[in-house]
């Protein structure tokens, strides 16, 4: 007991400057954490939180470690579900991806396969979309992303997907109140990270569901991810496209709640473009 206090009070020591209240960090830092391993050691945690950020809280995420055996991707479809999406592409785990125009189902945010640039950043989301992920093989990347930035930018290899607001860089936090309303307003959340030890976790937090899920701001999602032990972070598309799923999970492998059902349950998922997975090559 007495090494589980020392460890709360060395998380607490570490994220007093960022941390919303000692109480939010004590509840992350102390929850029962609902643990799977799958034979490929990729990580589920889920908690429930009857009181985190000021509401309840559902949060789920997905660890995964640096290995020779897993390789990322960033697969892009139709309109489909995340569900649909992962199973097409062979995927073990995935989160949706980065903001679209809904009627149309291309992406707002900068898109390159190789090469190829398959969808450039519309103006007026540069001012949330101001990070990006890099993806290839066992690689994944997390850096900052702009208009200067993606006029210059050039990859022969991987995918990258900008998305924002970048929430993380080195350990320090990032993110500004350009987009003041987006940021601050509860909303479902998603985002990517990596942590110090080489891990890649991806990470959801429900919300819009009374009684069950409030959801979080951009800066509570920024301070859950710090004491969660993340070093760079990145925001992606949220509201009813959070979704996060696994191989071999009940509920079609869905792991949190969608809202686009507006039930909390497994059954909301929304149709999206573009997805990050994790897969066995």
């Amino acid at each position: 007991m007495r090494k589980f206090f020392n460890i709360v009070l060395f998380a607490l020591l570490t994220v007093s400057v960022h941390a919303q209240t000692e109480a939010d960090s004590i509840a992350i830092v102390s929850a029962q954490w609902e643990t799977t391993i799958t034979p490929n050691q990729i990580v589920h945690k889920r908690a429930t939180f009857p009181d985190l950020y000021k509401g309840p809280q559902y949060i789920n995420l997905i660890e995964i470690p640096s290995s020779k055996k897993l390789h990322f991707n960033i697969a892009i479809s139709e309109m489909k579900q995340t569900s649909l999406i992962s199973k097409e592409n062979q995927a073990l785990a995935s989160i949706n991806g980065s903001f679209y125009n809904m009627k149309e189902g291309f992406s707002v945010c900068y898109l390159g396969k190789g090469k190829e640039v398959i969808d450039t950043t519309e103006n007026r989301q540069f001012a949330r979309c101001t990070g990006a992920v890099y993806v290839h093989k066992k690689k994944v990347q997390i850096f900052p992303w702009d208009k200067e930035i993606e006029s210059n930018y050039k990859q022969k290899k991987g995918t990258t997907l900008a998305s924002g607001p970048l929430l993380m860089l080195n350990g320090e936090n990032i993110w500004n109140d350009e987009n003041a309303s987006f940021n601050k307003t509860k909303h479902p959340r998603s985002a990517i990270f990596t942590t110090k030890d080489n891990k890649t976790v991806f990470i959801t937090v429900d919300g819009r569901r009374q009684g069950n899920a409030t959801g979080v701001s951009i800066a509570e999602l920024t301070h859950l991810v710090r004491i969660l032990g993340g070093k760079n972070a990145l925001n992606l598309d949220g509201g009813g496209s959070t979704t996060l799923w696994m191989e071999g999970a009940p509920e079609n492998g869905v792991l949190n709640s969608p809202s686009d059902n507006k039930k909390f349950d497994h059954q909301g998922e929304r149709k999206i473009p573009n997805i990050i997975y994790v897969y066995k090559p």
